[in-house]
């Protein structure tokens, strides 16, 4: 039901469905999920599939062990089993007649305003072409200071710079269960999630698997991104054979649906940050203003963490430390410092030049 009334749709792969145990690639499994897509692309929808496997694909061709590869061997390995990723999807889908072309990503071109747009714009494109992107993360150049670390929230990210109906993370799991299934028999699988604060408040999952990142935790932040971004989620097995057909017809999955949604298209990017620079901690005056819609000023501010410049994401905090919202510093942080508590009016006379009176203008914050 919640594919069928989708028109973009983002498809997120684990490593662990390209690549066995065993290091044997799955090209059966492979082949069936080029048809469910296929199938997908005859009914107009605009498809985006984020894949990971450059590591562990490099790692098969160089016989490494991932598990001992240090950040920069790491790097190299990418380099050379994107190649073996590119030539596995090419090869499998131009037989169901499927063009595809490849977009690395690193974080910052998510975080930043013109980089997302850029990149939305290619995928757009892309679309009107009839391609259907790859996306992976550019682990040839992330470090581990701007790295995702997995393409979960990765695609989560990118469901939201293209305004993606629909975010399909197939794993190797069924979904979302109230506890790990893979410890406990009596395990149920929670099928629908409406309210991601009540409805997992009571649930810690953490897992590993062998040649992928991640685990549930990522899952759920991506869950996170796509609520705020108006974009409904799935978490289905994709070990099965055609596994999009699947979620179809047994529907033996977890729906994280997403509330409706007016945040526009620039503070939808703001609350979606995942890497926020710094922190603001205000007075429950400045909190109170907030609420009732006025921009962030000097003089509500009590403390400045964090390191960062004009523009960058940053978190405000209530004097209880709890995150109240989001938003895009007018000044850095060494500005900050200068002119807390201060009154707008004297802000020129301590910085020595004209400034912007508001910290954070209301227009580039989002209450949380």
């Amino acid at each position: 039901m919640h594919l069928k009334n989708s028109k973009i749709i983002v498809i997120k792969i684990g490593s662990s469905l390209l690549v066995d145990d065993k290091k044997r690639i799955r090209k059966k499994w492979l082949q069936s999920f080029a048809k469910d897509i296929q199938k997908l692309r005859h009914k107009n929808k605009k498809i985006i599939i984020v894949s990971s496997g450059a590591i562990a694909l490099g790692c098969k061709k160089m016989n490494y062990n991932k598990i001992n590869l240090k950040l920069d061997k790491s790097q190299a390995v990418a380099s050379i089993g994107q190649i073996e990723l590119m030539n596995l999807f090419s090869q499998t889908f131009i037989k169901f007649g499927l063009n595809i072309s490849q977009i690395l990503l690193t974080l910052d071109d998510t975080e930043e305003r013109r980089r997302s747009i850029n990149a939305k714009r290619t995928l757009e494109n892309l679309f009107k072409i009839d391609y259907i992107p790859i996306v992976n993360e550019n682990d040839t150049i992330a470090t581990s200071e701007i790295k995702f670390g997995d393409n979960d929230r990765l695609a989560s990210r990118v469901a939201q710079i293209t305004n993606a109906d629909m975010l399909i993370l197939l794993s190797d799991v069924d979904g979302l269960f109230t506890k790990n299934p893979k410890k406990y028999k009596n395990a149920k699988l929670i099928k629908e999630v409406r309210d991601l604060s009540k409805d997992i408040k009571n649930i810690d999952i953490k897992g590993i698997t062998k040649l992928g990142s991640g685990g549930m935790n990522t899952k759920i932040e991506a869950a996170k991104i796509c609520n705020l971004a108006g974009c409904n989620m799935v978490i289905a097995n994709g070990l099965n054979l055609n596994p999009i057909t699947q979620i179809e017809k047994k529907n033996n999955c977890t729906w994280f649906l997403s509330k409706v949604t007016k945040l526009h298209a620039r503070k939808k990017w703001i609350i979606s940050s995942v890497s926020p620079k710094g922190e603001l901690i205000i007075d429950e005056g400045a909190k109170k203003a907030l609420i009732n819609g006025k921009s962030l000023l000097a003089a509500g501010i009590k403390k400045v963490s964090g390191i960062f410049k004009k523009g960058d994401h940053i978190k405000i905090l209530d004097n209880k430390r709890k995150e109240f919202a989001r938003g895009l510093s007018s000044f850095s942080s060494e500005e900050i410092n200068k002119i807390i508590g201060c009154h707008s009016n004297e802000i020129q006379n301590i910085l020595g030049y004209v400034s912007k009176s508001e910290v954070v203008h209301k227009d580039d914050m989002v209450k949380i």
